[in-house]
C-alpha cells in the first residue's frame, strides 16, 4: 500500500480536517470509555505543533439526519480538552458559516470539534455535494478512524478525494501491524477465531484457510464442526443447519494446505454459571444435558505448541465463555502464551474484535501483544479479504 504521511509533509498554516472515531460509550453525558479519544491524541498533537489548524471530524451513534440532543458530541470536549491539554474549540455543525466561522477564528496549532456528522443525511448516503461542503473547510484531509474505514461515508470515502488525503498515525500504526499479521507475514502463519456462531463468520473462515498455514477452530462454532465430523455436541449451542458448510471449509483447508485445529478435548458443564461443577470430555464422550463451554487443556496444549511453531499469530474470538469463570480458562491460557512470546520477541501476535479484545483484557495481556485492532467491523471485514473504502482512498 502506498500513502501520501504526515511526517515530513507541509503542514504550517494548513486546515486539516481529521476524521476521528469519537462513537464512545456515553452515560447521562459523560464519556464512559476514553479510549478512542486518547488514540486520537499522537495525530492531533503532531498537526497541532506543526502549526496546523486542526478540525476533528466524527460521527457519534445513529441520529439519521436529524439533530438528537442526546446524541451531540458537545459532551467530548472536556474529556478532550484535559487530554490534550488546551482548549478545543466547539461548532455547532458541521458545514457552512456555523463551522467556517469558527475555523476562521482559530489560530496555527488551535484544535476544533465539529457538530455530530450524521446530523446530515448526506454523511451516511456518502453524497458528493456534503463531501464538496465538507471540503470547503479545509486544506489537507487525514484519516485517523480505521474502525470507520469499513464505511463509503462522506467523511470517510468522498471527501479523501477532494483533498490531498493521509493517514493519521493510529490508521498508520494499524495498516502496518495488519500487513505485517496477514499482507506480508513472516511464516509460518497460525489463525484462531473463535465466538459463538460459523454464520457470522462463513467470509472470514474462508478467506483465512486460503491465506493461513493453520488455523484453529474454538469457541461455540467449534460445536458446529465437531458435529460435522459426527461427534455428539450434547446440549451445547450448534448450527447443525450449518453442517454442510463447516465440511466445505475443512475440504477448502485441505486443498490450501492450511492445517486446521479442532478442539480434541473439551470442558463440559449442564449450567453456563459461575462457579458450577466441570468435567473434561474426549471427544463424544458427553452426556445429552451437558454443553461444551470451554476448550479442554490438551487442546489448549497443543495450540500452544503451534503458536511455539508460528512466527505470526492473527486471533479473533475466545476459545469459551470467558466471561464465566471458569469457562475462561482456555481463553486465558492461550492468551498468556502468546503474550509470552510476542514479549520474547519470537511471535507477532495481532488481535481484534469486540470480545476479543475484552477478553486479552481478562487475561491481562492487552499491553504485551504485538497490537490489539479495536476497530471491530472493519477490523473483521479486513480478515475477511474485503476491500475498505476509507482506506482505498487514501492510496496515491
Amino acid at each position: 500500500m502506498t500513502f501520501r504521511t504526515l511526517q515530513g509533509a507541509d503542514l504550517k498554516g494548513k486546515t486539516a480536517l481529521v476524521r476521528v472515531d469519537f462513537n464512545v460509550p456515553m452515560e447521562n453525558g459523560q464519556v464512559q470509555d476514553d479510549t478512542r479519544l486518547r488514540s486520537a491524541l499522537p495525530t492531533i498533537d503532531l498537526l497541532s505543533k506543526a502549526g496546523a489548524k486542526v478540525v476533528l471530524l466524527a460521527h457519534f451513534d445513529r441520529p439519521k439526519g436529524k439533530r438528537v440532543p442526546e446524541m451531540s458530541l458537545k459532551p467530548v470536549l472536556d474529556p478532550l480538552s484535559a487530554l490534550t491539554r488546551k482548549p478545543i474549540k466547539w461548532a455547532d455543525d458541521c458545514i457552512g458559516e456555523t463551522a467556517k466561522a469558527v475555523i476562521d477564528a482559530m489560530k496555527p496549532g488551535d484544535v476544533a470539534l465539529l457538530e455530530n456528522l450524521r446530523y446530515h443525511t448526506g454523511e451516511e448516503k456518502n453524497d458528493p455535494a456534503f463531501a464538496a461542503e465538507l471540503a470547503k473547510l479545509g486544506d489537507i484531509y487525514v484519516n485517523d478512524a480505521f474502525s470507520a474505514a469499513h464505511r463509503a461515508h462522506a467523511s470517510t470515502e468522498g471527501l479523501a478525494k477532494l483533498l490531498p488525503a493521509y493517514p493519521g498515525l493510529s490508521m498508520e500504526r494499524e495498516l502496518s501491524a495488519l500487513d505485517a499479521a496477514l499482507g506480508n507475514p513472516q511464516r509460518p502463519v497460525l489463525g484462531i477465531v473463535g465466538g459463538s456462531k460459523v454464520s457470522t463468520k462463513l467470509d472470514l473462515l474462508k478467506n483465512l484457510v486460503t491465506r493461513l498455514d493453520k488455523l484453529a477452530i474454538g469457541g461455540g462454532m467449534a460445536n458446529t464442526f465437531l458435529y460435522a465430523q459426527g461427534h455428539d455436541v450434547g446440549a451445547s449451542y450448534c448450527e447443525k443447519d450449518l453442517a454442510e458448510t463447516a465440511r466445505e471449509i475443512i475440504r477448502l483447508a485441505g486443498q490450501n494446505n492450511c492445517k486446521l485445529f479442532l478442539p480434541i478435548d473439551i470442558v463440559v458443564a449442564e449450567q453456563m454459571a459461575k462457579g458450577v461443577p466441570t468435567r473434561v470430555r474426549a471427544l463424544g464422550s458427553i452426556d445429552e444435558h451437558e454443553r461444551i463451554l470451554d476448550a479442554g487443556p490438551e487442546t489448549v496444549a497443543r495450540l500452544k505448541r503451534a503458536m511455539a511453531n508460528s512466527k505470526t499469530l492473527i486471533w479473533n474470538g475466545p476459545l469459551g465463555v470467558f466471561e464465566i469463570p471458569p469457562f475462561d480458562k482456555g481463553t486465558v491460557e492461550a492468551a498468556k502464551e502468546a503474550a509470552r512470546l510476542a514479549k520474547a520477541g519470537e511471535l507477532v501476535a495481532v488481535a481484534g474484535g469486540g470480545d476479543t479484545v475484552s477478553a486479552m483484557h481478562h487475561a491481562g495481556v492487552a499491553d504485551d501483544l504485538t497490537f490489539i485492532s479495536t476497530a471491530g467491523g472493519a477490523f473483521l471485514e479486513w480478515m475477511e479479504g474485503k476491500e475498505l473504502p476509507g482506506v482505498e482512498a487514501l492510496k496515491i
